[in-house]
């Protein structure tokens, strides 16, 4: 029952984070990698990931025993598991989380708070496309709207850090769609206590 009202306050949350979006005007300038709706948001940080010890979600289709990694249980390792899920992907120029990956964030944030300890790194990322800076800056909006869900779920800040790497580590390195949408993304990645 308590995941069934975590998600339905995600979707509400995720409902009012879409009626609080930028104007079409702002968009448009994202598109083709001008500064003009980036202004504030060009100081995302990219560093703080103590020396990248963390586990990514890309480890978790491996096999390589994530469960027993950072004292993580094996509901990771389970495929039926939303917490087995630890890459949360978005549409081109968006920074919107997509109702499938509603469930996933919520069930991370019942996670996180049941388990005041843990600590997790949000890294935004991005394709390819458009400035460096607007990848950087597109990376943390999406990190953020990841943070902000969890938050409203009753995560502690201080749990959370939000990383952006914009386009300087991606997972697929083609010049295609394909590749393009693996790379927009964020990751979830839990720090070892």
């Amino acid at each position: 029952m308590k995941l069934n009202k975590a998600i339905l306050a995600l979707a509400i949350s995720a409902t009012l984070l879409t009626a609080c979006s930028s104007t079409d005007e702002q968009d448009a300038g994202f598109t083709d990698g001008s500064q003009s709706g980036a202004a504030g948001i060009n100081d995302a940080s990219t560093s703080g990931l103590n020396g990248g010890s963390g586990i990514s979600g890309s480890e978790m289709g491996s096999g390589s025993g994530f469960g027993s990694g950072g004292g993580l249980g094996p509901e990771f390792s389970d495929p039926n598991n939303p917490l087995s899920k630890q890459t949360i992907y978005f549409m081109l120029d968006s920074s919107q989380v997509q109702q499938d990956y509603v469930p996933v964030v919520a069930a991370h944030s019942q996670y996180l708070l049941a388990n005041p300890g843990q600590h997790i790194v949000l890294e935004g990322h991005g394709d390819e496309r458009g400035s460096r800076e607007y990848n950087i800056a597109l990376g943390e909006q999406r990190a953020k709207a990841v943070a902000s869900m969890m938050k409203v779920q009753g995560v502690n800040e201080s749990q959370l850090e939000i990383v952006s790497y914009g386009e300087e580590k991606p997972a697929a390195f083609g010049h295609d769609e394909a590749s393009w949408q693996l790379n927009r993304r964020v990751e979830l990645v839990y720090q070892g206590k």
